[in-house]
């Protein structure tokens, strides 16, 4: 289905994902993957950059309610981002380095991106 026919929320997530990508690669990442999905979760981006992989949550929030967009990064869904992730790297021959990042948008513009890395680190 077409962006243009997907329901509102579904457009809009859409379109942060793609703002994303586009920083992403501005910031030198090469995407290997999107929307990576797994009955236990998905990864929004799978990137390269340099020898590590990076799984990258994008998270939109127009408003600061109930926390925001990092706020939106539940227990839970780091819990599915992991499992998500592991059945990617089972599709690889081998393991690299990895790291989970995050991505957070309070408007659709590219100058509203926040770049979260290692959001995973314990």
């Amino acid at each position: 289905m077409p962006p243009a026919e997907l329901p509102a929320h579904a457009a809009t997530g859409a379109r942060a994902e793609a703002l994303a990508a586009e920083f992403l690669v501005r910031e030198g990442l090469v995407i290997a993957a999107r929307n990576f999905r797994t009955r236990r979760g998905e990864i929004d981006i799978v990137a390269r950059e340099r020898d590590t992989l990076v799984f990258v949550e994008v998270r939109f929030r127009s408003t600061a309610a109930f926390g925001g967009a990092a706020a939106s990064i539940t227990p839970a869904k780091r819990a599915r981002m992991r499992a998500a992730a592991c059945a990617y790297l089972a599709t690889l021959g081998r393991v690299p380095a990895c790291r989970f990042d995050a991505i957070l948008l309070d408007a659709l513009a590219p100058a509203r991106i926040t770049w979260l890395r290692d959001i995973l680190e314990e």
